[in-house]
């Protein structure tokens, strides 16, 4: 049986393997195919693409959009997607500017508690359009201002620890007809984590394609659960190990294993779409 992982970063946002780094991760992991799935960017698609035809993997391009719904943070996955599409390029560019200001803020909120460490120092270790989080975490760390990323982020970085800062984001429905303009599928990622189940028939009626029952932190009883649900609402089914490199201890890369006929599901589902707005039927 061959397997895919559709959940995956690199250093081009929050991950610290380049793309070809993480192809070679999916290549010893004897995986079939794989979807980089940034945050806010499809800008390392172009480089996992070409190692993923050298290693004889698969590659779906993607993305991880930052949305809300119910003012709720809900995070909506991108298959398929045209990376060279306007708007959609349009849009990511917006929110790495808004990610990289949310970086400023929270070095000044560290600043006023004393914690001297510069914004400067955080892009340069980021190195990437979509800095977050964990890059301030690691800038901490490699400072010697916090012992570990844990310590960083139950201290400082936590929503409602004190450099924790909100960050704007489009609406889920927004982010649903940005991807499928993109000529994508849009996927709700690790709805476990989100604990806003209540959102998702108001998204399903808004064109949601999938959920992705399959996660790391996904028990076995939530990955059931969100199966039932998907096959309720007609939903597709994704799954990956969300694995952000040597960032969080060992890499994830092949600890969540999707059986690759869901691929094929959604090749599918993309293959109806395209036949669909060729015949004018969209």
């Amino acid at each position: 049986m061959s397997f895919a992982d559709l959940h995956l970063h690199t250093n081009f946002s929050d991950g610290t393997y380049t793309p070809e780094e993480l192809v070679a991760h999916a290549a010893r992991c004897k995986l079939a195919a794989i979807s980089l799935t940034d945050h806010d960017t499809v800008e390392g698609c172009a480089r996992a693409a070409a190692a993923c035809a050298a290693a004889g993997i698969e590659f779906i391009t993607g993305a991880e959009l930052t949305t809300e719904q119910d003012d709720n943070e809900l995070h909506m996955l991108a298959y398929f997607v045209d990376t060279s599409h306007e708007r959609l390029l349009k849009e990511t560019g917006k929110f790495q500017i808004i990610r990289q200001n949310r970086i400023h803020e929270m070095c000044t909120r560290l600043n006023e508690l004393k914690i001297p460490l510069q914004a400067e120092a955080v892009f340069t270790l980021a190195n990437c359009k979509s800095p977050g989080r964990p890059h301030v975490a690691r800038a901490l760390v490699q400072a010697k201002l916090c012992s570990s990323l844990d310590e960083a982020f139950e201290r400082f970085l936590k929503k409602g620890r004190p450099a924790w800062v909100p960050k704007a984001k489009m609406s889920a429905v927004d982010a649903i007809q940005l991807v499928h303009e993109a000529g994508g599928l849009a996927v709700m990622a690790h709805p476990g984590l989100n604990r806003n189940d209540d959102a998702i028939p108001a998204l399903v009626e808004a064109g949601l394609d999938g959920i992705e029952c399959f996660h790391t932190k996904h028990t076995t009883r939530m990955a059931e659960r969100y199966l039932m649900i998907a096959d309720q609402h007609h939903l597709l089914v994704t799954g990956g190990s969300d694995c952000h490199g040597q960032s969080k201890g060992k890499p994830l890369i092949g600890t969540v294993k999707l059986p690759y006929q869901h691929v094929e599901k959604l090749k599918e589902k993309i293959g109806v779409r395209k036949s669909s707005a060729t015949n004018g039927n969209e």
